[in-house]
């Protein structure tokens, strides 16, 4: 059974979601998640009430390490850590920990759209910010690497590598010189093939591709461990969280769960290799009909980055047209294309594409915009 069918017959009626997060889940997951939802395993208790002391919990959490491990190749000196507090904790973890690394107390902050703005906005209270490249009302584009302006003595660089607002996607990593580099990938994590070795940290908010809200994944190396601020938190301290195997305090238990469960799924389906392939073809299904729409459909972003995961489309114009923008939004979800909306900062239509959404739902979702296009071309031109 497809993961569209299982959905369709739960619901009872054809239902896609397009959300940016939390995001749609494999509806395969969803039933064996439904299925154990009592008892988990034969172990008499749902996995919402298992004590994160038990055995039965760290059968679960080292699954998913392991799983997590095996399918992004994590080098043995790495660290997995499963916290709390979302993408936005880890804006205040990452300089807490991290920027003592080097006496300056400074960082370098490639500002690309409106999370790594608010990231670089929160490190500015623990110590100096160095934006790389300078500021920008709009986000549609990332400056050539020859402009940006680094700091030889920065303890670390970040950027974040897919904005889910703004619609920019890197394509490539970075290259800086030896400073450890950190990572925002919370929209786009497991969606394409990564050398670990590159990166010093990488976090992700789980409610995006790999499973539902609750859950920060952090990938850190090692030496990069156990110089935390006086000030900082004990649950944001990585020495202690991975001293703790994450297990500081209660985490998240239920949603790593569901995180463990995800990541059986793309292993099952191909893994990241077919996570990647299915990206590309359902990111130019959308991309080629806005190409070839003759300015019906618009997406402001310069091609060479333009996401695969939150693709922003205006329609008439790069500013829209507020009538026939908002009747595509309505159509839509009477339909069952749910999410549709652009974000409030920035208006238009978002269309996201995570890993769960499939190729055969990005094609449902085409036809939908091309008859759309088809029956209200005449607005524009009259």
């Amino acid at each position: 059974m497809s993961d569209t069918s299982i959905r369709d017959e739960a619901k009872g009626k054809f239902v896609i979601n397009f959300s940016a997060g939390p995001a749609k889940l494999p509806a395969s997951v969803l039933a064996h998640a439904q299925k154990e939802m009592l008892d988990h395993q034969d172990t008499g208790v749902s996995v919402m009430e298992m004590s994160h002391r038990s055995s039965e919990f760290s059968k679960i959490l080292n699954s998913a390490e392991h799983k997590l491990r095996d399918l992004l190749a994590i080098p043995q000196n790495y660290k997995i850590l499963f916290l709390q507090g979302g993408g936005t904790g880890q804006f205040s973890a990452v300089p807490l920990n991290l920027l003592p690394l080097k006496p300056s107390l400074s960082a370098d902050y490639l500002v690309t759209g409106s999370w790594s703005a608010k990231a670089a906005q929160e490190a500015e209270k623990y110590g100096t910010v160095n934006l790389v490249v300078p500021k920008t009302k709009k986000y549609t584009s990332i400056p050539d690497p020859s402009t940006w302006k680094l700091n030889p003595e920065a303890s670390y660089f970040y950027y974040c590598a897919n904005e889910t607002i703004d619609g920019v996607e890197f394509q490539y990593i970075p290259e800086i010189n030896g400073v450890p580099i950190v990572c925002d990938m919370s929209s786009n994590m497991l969606t394409r093939h990564l050398d670990i070795n590159k990166f010093g940290l990488i976090f992700a908010g789980a409610q995006k591709n790999i499973g539902c809200a609750g859950v920060t994944l952090v990938i850190i190396r090692e030496d990069l461990i156990g110089l935390a601020m006086k000030i900082c938190p004990v649950i944001f301290d990585y020495q202690i969280q991975a001293g703790n195997n994450s297990l500081y305090n209660t985490p998240p238990t239920y949603g790593i769960y569901i995180m463990g469960l995800v990541f059986n799924w793309i292993d099952e389906e191909g893994g990241v290799k077919k996570m990647e392939e299915n990206s590309i073809k359902k990111s130019n299904l959308v991309y080629n009909l806005i190409d070839s729409s003759e300015g019906f459909y618009h997406c402001p972003l310069d091609k060479d980055c333009r996401s695969r995961m939150n693709l922003p489309i205006r329609i008439g114009s790069l500013q829209g047209h507020e009538t026939l923008e908002k009747q595509f939004s309505e159509e839509a979800t009477k339909t069952g294309y749910l999410q549709l909306k652009g974000h409030r900062s920035v208006g238009g239509i978002r269309v996201s594409l995570y890993n769960a959404v499939t190729v055969e739902e990005t094609e449902h979702l085409v036809g939908f915009m091309t008859a759309f296009m088809e029956r209200n071309r005449h607005v524009l031109t009259s």
